[in-house]
């Protein structure tokens, strides 16, 4: 019998395929992306000390998960980002597809000045 793999199994297994490549820093922290059913989070890390930077979701909003919120949510991490003096950052897509909201929050976040 063939067993069924769970989508967010096959998510995750795609997400340490990307992160293997793929690494923030100092000079250019990694813009991490995290979707769930009901919200959209984003943050901006640095992988070699380890912080997290600067981080948005739409947990505190009432606009749920949609892509206007994702919109809404790329808007302010890159408003954050660009405060602390980050302008230039690695999208970290997190094994979902590049579509939707995950496109929304990184159109947003280029439009409101982050570079990647």
């Amino acid at each position: 019998m063939i067993t069924h793999t769970k989508r967010n199994e096959i998510r995750q297994r795609i997400h340490s395929r990307i992160r293997r490549k793929l690494a923030g820093s100092t000079e250019r922290p990694r813009l991490n992306v995290y979707r769930s059913l009901n919200h959209i989070y984003a943050q901006v890390i640095d992988d070699q000390t380890g912080i997290t930077l600067v981080a948005a979701s739409t947990i505190k909003s009432k606009t749920g998960g949609n892509v206007a919120a994702a919109k809404e949510i790329g808007k302010e991490i890159a408003q954050k980002a660009v405060e602390k003096g980050i302008k230039k950052v690695v999208f970290d897509r997190g094994g979902y597809l590049y579509h939707g909201r995950i496109k929304a929050l990184a159109d947003a976040a280029r439009e409101a000045g982050l570079e990647f």
